[in-house]
């Protein structure tokens, strides 16, 4: 069917808003049929540019639906300008026959997409993927074996290996997929505004699920057995459990050496793997660009919009059509607290060392003394020893009680508002240590990856440990920029002294002058993360409550961070 007038006005509209250059040709939508190996039929819509001169064909996959948004950013705004693209519903969503089992039933389905297109008089061989989040976890499970027609990828905010995104931590992230399931199950309920109200409500009808115990159970009277996937991601708690293989997509590192474009969010729920990802193409001389904005997971297609449709578009013309260079330099990323973007050769920039000590008076004091050198064979990812104790070892305690949970205030999330807010109500809780430095008098760039060596105690064994850095304006607020939560192995006898290496969020942060930077200490970040009950038992089961006290051992605490040193980037882009 070819674009009316309204449409062609909508489709110049949005590409001012997006500050794209004019569209040079029109299109037409057709939906399509695709047969998969065992017979089910995924539905698609193709969007044909009418051009003597196609640019290629650019395949997206989703469960989340062929319509608003996903069309007119992705399917008209590439169809007006030369390329075939064909947006395919997943196996189980809108229209797509087969049943929905997330994530775990993409490579054969993508793969299968391809030797459709084959047969298609209109394909030229010459093929792009492109997605954010789940659409991007589709593109990394086909990675791992690339077609030959494959030019480029172009990937936002998504994950390569999805066991990590949910247990990494060694807790489950019970606020991001229990919401995340919950949209899934309900939306293909009515229109758009029954499946807005849902969404609106779904904070008050989750807060039951998210506060039961055990966890599945709490959540089978919302989710009503049409998320049957969230009791077995709960069920399987073990990172070398074999039911996870599906899950995991990280051979596709390995594997592609096409050029790949990469784009995320400092706030964003997978921003470690998508800089796993850039630094593991890197290393193996895959043509890789790098763009990190201010933005969390929503917001990427949301405030970041205008520059990931003006990116994508560069990169697809460039792999696909022959066209001119994309990119002035392969990274580009916004300084938050300087709210500048900087173009850079690579990620990280050189840097140094500056350590911070911890101390009984709360108080966090630049160290003249550089980090301990670590023996060879030492680990560097939070690991975990135990400590005899100094004479006139300084501590600090709290408790953290599972039926009056420390809240999550803002970070790296999947679904919701979160990111940067303002933490002073949480640090005004009694389970919450804080440590300040006087204000700064120079301004300070924390470029790279922020690392704690905790020394703690915890009473009983089971018990997490969650830190946080933060920047405090000169009126007291103070504002989250990178943050770590780890689930502490109960192994280690009660109340010994455990050494952890925790490794934080990477960030591209400026401390101004007369500010200060804090740290926090907690025993959790709930809902974002699983409460850690104190007792044993798998999420699946557990679910009896016992406080969990946590004892700092401040003098044998530190905190490094990355300063950026002055040359390794270019300068505001």
């Amino acid at each position: 069917m070819a674009n009316s007038m309204r449409q062609r006005l909508a489709d110049a509209a949005l590409g001012r808003l997006l500050r794209q250059a004019p569209a040079v040709n029109d299109y037409t939508v057709a939906t399509v049929h695709t047969r998969m190996r065992d017979g089910v039929v995924l539905l698609g819509d193709h969007f044909t540019p009418v051009t003597p001169r196609p640019r290629g064909t650019v395949l997206i996959r989703t469960p989340y639906g062929r319509g608003f948004p996903s069309s007119a950013l992705n399917g008209r705004l590439f169809a007006a300008r030369g390329y075939h693209v064909v947006i395919q519903s997943v196996r189980g969503t809108f229209g797509s026959g087969g049943r929905f089992e997330p994530m775990a039933q993409e490579t054969a389905d993508g793969h299968d997409t391809v030797v459709w297109l084959r047969e298609q008089p209109w394909f030229d061989g010459r093929l792009a993927t492109l997605g954010a989040s789940y659409l991007g976890w589709a593109q990394w499970t086909m990675l791992q074996d690339p077609p030959p027609e494959l030019r480029t990828a172009v990937v936002y905010v998504a994950p390569h290996d999805f066991r990590e995104a949910v247990f990494g931590t060694g807790a489950f992230t019970v606020g991001d997929f229990l919401g995340w399931s919950d949209m899934i199950a309900h939306q293909e309920d009515g229109g758009l505004l029954r499946r807005a109200a849902s969404g609106m409500s779904a904070q008050r009808r989750l807060r039951p699920a998210l506060g039961g115990v055990p966890l599945p159970d709490a959540a089978d009277p919302v989710l009503q057995g049409r998320a049957p996937w969230y009791r077995e991601w709960l069920s399987h708690p073990d990172g070398d459990d074999p039911w996870w293989a599906p899950y995991r997509a990280g051979e596709a590192l390995s594997r592609v050496d096409v050029p790949v474009l990469l784009i995320s969010g400092w706030q964003d729920l997978f921003l470690d793997q998508t800089l796993q990802q850039y630094e593991a193409l890197r290393a193996r001389g895959v043509e890789v660009g790098l763009t990190v904005g201010p933005w969390t997971h929503l917001q990427i297609g949301l405030q970041g919009a205008a520059v990931v449709a003006r990116e994508s578009l560069a990169w697809l013309d460039q792999h696909m059509a022959d066209g001119p260079p994309a990119r002035t330099s392969p990274v580009r990323v916004f300084r938050t607290g300087e709210r500048r973007w900087h173009r850079m050769a690579a990620w990280p920039p050189p840097s140094a060392p500056a350590v911070f000590q911890l101390h009984a008076d709360h108080s966090l004091t630049l160290s003249a003394t550089p980090p301990p050198a670590e023996p060879a064979s030492s680990p560097r990812a939070d690991q975990a020893a135990a400590q005899p104790l100094s004479a006139g070892d300084e501590t600090l305690s709290f408790r953290y009680d599972p039926a009056d949970p420390t809240p999550t205030a803002g970070g790296r999330t999947l679904t919701g508002s979160m990111g940067v807010k303002d933490n002073r109500s949480l640090e005004a809780r009694p389970d919450v240590l804080v440590f300040t430095t006087d204000p700064l008098p120079t301004a300070v760039d924390v470029i790279g990856t922020p690392v704690l060596d905790l020394a703690v105690a915890v009473d009983p064994a089971h018990a997490d440990v969650f830190v946080r850095l933060c920047d405090v304006d000169s009126h007291g607020r103070s504002r989250n920029f990178a943050d770590r939560m780890l689930r502490l192995d109960p192994a280690v006898p009660v109340g010994e002294v455990q050494h952890l290496t925790l490794t934080l969020d990477p960030c591209f942060h400026r401390l101004a002058a007369g500010h200060r930077l804090r740290l926090q200490i907690s025993g959790g970040s709930f809902p974002r993360f699983a409460r850690n009950l104190g007792t044993p038992g798998a999420p699946a089961e557990a679910h009896t409550l016992w406080p969990q006290d946590h004892t700092v051992h401040c003098a044998r605490s530190r905190l490094t961070l990355p300063v950026a040193a002055t040359e390794g980037y270019s300068g505001p882009a």
